[in-house]
């Protein structure tokens, strides 16, 4: 990289670096500026083995500085950067529209709907974001009602109920009630005997295919008029297991010749010889489909607005005609597009991520490469990151993207705080150390000294990570410690003058004691990754958030008994940079 490269990357990296520091309010990160920098200057990534270490040196330096510098020195180098900072910080952070019509409702009264057919990815927790976000609003009260009437092609998995149930808790909330729909079979059969009274539904036996001929043609099957006391007795037999799988429906009366085929004549009820998983439900066989089923429970639960997937527009309409035979009032709706999440090689897919699992290429829903609630979860993201990240996305009918990047910088905000700093070298190089103190003592924490400092031995040698070491003759400053010159092969102490760093730019690095060392392995959503920490790590907490310098924020799973000089190694999720 010649001399002008080198300026550029120096400039435009600092311009980032402040810019990242005082949106978030704590010290750049090299990881968190890397992505931006490279995609503004294309001409850097040909340079991509050298553009770290450069920026390695400006974070130190802006590091170094407090907010006031940092601002002072952003405005010089980009007045436009710090009005975006400042119209950030006008935004109003309640970023969801209004309810429809609430003043006509003596209480807003929402609900979840999931089918608990798996533990949630994470586009499951838009639903309860956005709606938990709007009860607690409008002081309204919000139902968790788990779908669960398909045995068989969304077949229930028992464990995920709690686990869905967790997951709505993770993210902040907790509902008023809680039901299972699969309690609820009685009720179905009661109502669906009133639409049959009511002249609203006939039994038919017409296979699929020759109903979705009569129907696509907008022609009346030869069920459709029989007498509603035929109906009644057919639809017993069903109630009552007489019938296999696809012998006989239930059919809502709508219009055979609608517009809308998908709307004639839609089944409310079918035969599944596969029994429910749920002991208390799995001698029933006549069971509701999800339009029928829904549609009920938001009258009878009094549900005063809807929200579900653009997709699902048909589901509106098939219930109004079942809602204008009982002359009920149907509530107010919303639809929304689907959220598309980037990051991830898995697919945001119940069967997909679960069947990953039983082919033994995940280890389980929290497995870190798994882009679901659980996975963000053990990884240390806190669920209102996650919350407001969503509640970002707004509820427009159109497809929208989440970034990662949105739920990490929103996570950063609430652990950088708290969380102490260590060295973690992954793939470490020794060397030997020449001269200087026994010693390195950084920070616990560079915005508290109040927690002290941490002390490093030296032991004569050091390891650093591959990409760190410099050219021989070149120094860097070992973070805590002090400059050093590579030179034979080794680290050369040649002072503890922070001016190399500050106006030299020498590049400062993380390392570790290559003896009295923390084995870790971190998992990582890219797979596993090996190093040693400082020998302080073997005082973290499991289920601590922590900052390994350089490398980023991480949850301690498991800390091992004897790790120091032992075989034994403990066990980090890593979060985000």
């Amino acid at each position: 990289m010649d001399e002008e490269l080198r300026e550029r990357v120096e400039r435009e990296a600092e311009k980032h670096a402040l810019f990242n520091a005082l949106k978030h309010d704590s010290d750049p990160d090299v990881g968190a500026i890397m992505g931006p920098l490279m995609g503004e200057n294309p001409d850097f990534r040909p340079h991509g083995d050298e553009v770290p270490g450069v920026v390695g040196g400006v974070v130190g330096r802006v590091a170094e500085m407090d907010r006031d510098a940092r601002r002072s020195r952003l405005a010089d180098l980009d007045p436009e950067l710090v009005a975006e900072l400042d119209a950030e910080d006008e935004t109003d952070e309640r970023t969801l529209s209004d309810l429809a019509n609430v003043e006509e409702y003596d209480e807003v009264r929402m609900r979840l709907a999931p089918n608990p057919n798996g533990p949630w990815h994470l586009g499951h927790a838009r639903m309860p974001a956005v709606i938990g976000t709007w009860t607690e609003r409008y002081d309204g009260w919000m139902l968790c009602r788990f779908d669960d009437t398909d045995p068989e092609t969304k077949r229930p998995d028992l464990d995920a109920y709690d686990a869905i149930l967790d997951d709505i808790e993770y993210l902040g909330f907790e509902p008023d009630e809680v039901v299972r729909a699969s309690d609820r079979v009685e009720i179905y059969y009661e109502h669906a005997r009133e639409l049959i009274e009511a002249g609203g539904a006939y039994t038919c036996s017409c296979p699929g295919e020759r109903f979705s001929e009569l129907k696509n043609a907008g022609e009346a099957c030869p069920h459709r008029d029989k007498a509603p006391a035929t109906t009644h007795e057919e639809f017993e037999a069903m109630v009552d297991g007489e019938y296999d799988a696809g012998e006989k429906v239930l059919r809502v009366r709508t219009d055979i010749e609608h517009k809308n085929p998908a709307l004639r004549d839609w089944v409310a009820f079918r035969m599944v010889d596969r029994p429910h998983p749920r002991e208390v439900a799995s001698e029933y066989r006549c069971w509701p489909m999800l339009d029928f089923q829904s549609g009920i429970d938001d009258h009878l639960l009094g549900i005063t607005h809807i929200v579900r997937g653009i997709d699902l527009q048909d589901s509106a309409k098939r219930q109004r005609f079942v809602y204008d035979y009982f002359g009920w009032e149907y509530p107010e709706v919303l639809h929304w597009g689907k959220v598309q999440v980037d990051a991830y090689d898995v697919s945001m897919s119940t069967s997909t991520i679960k069947a990953k699992i039983e082919a033994g290429e995940l280890d389980g829903w929290d497995d870190p490469r798994a882009p679901t609630i659980a996975s963000l979860r053990r990884r240390g993201i806190r669920g209102e990151a996650i919350v407001e990240s969503m509640i970002g996305l707004g509820t427009s009918t159109a497809n929208v993207d989440l970034s990662m990047s949105t739920v990490y910088a929103e996570n950063r905000e609430l652990v950088d705080d708290d969380a102490d700093r260590y060295f973690l070298v992954r793939d470490g190089v020794e060397k030997a150390v020449i001269g200087g103190p026994d010693s390195g003592s950084p920070p616990v924490h560079p915005e508290h000294e109040e927690r002290g400092r941490r002390e490093i031995p030296v032991a004569g040698v050091v390891v650093v990570e591959p990409d760190d070491v410099p050219a021989n003759g070149q120094r860097v400053w070992l973070k805590g410690y002090g400059c050093v010159r590579h030179t034979r092969d080794a680290f050369e102490y040649v002072g503890d003058d922070i001016a190399a760093v500050r106006e030299e730019g020498v590049d400062v690095v993380h390392w570790a004691p290559a003896d009295a060392n923390v084995p870790v392995r971190l998992r990582t959503p890219d797979g596993d990754v090996a190093g040693v920490a400082e020998p302080g790590f073997a005082d973290a907490r499991e289920d601590e958030v922590v900052q390994f310098e350089r490398v980023g924020f991480a949850r301690v799973d498991d800390v091992a008994t004897d790790p120091v000089d032992g075989d034994e190694e403990s066990i980090a999720y890593f979060a985000h940079p």
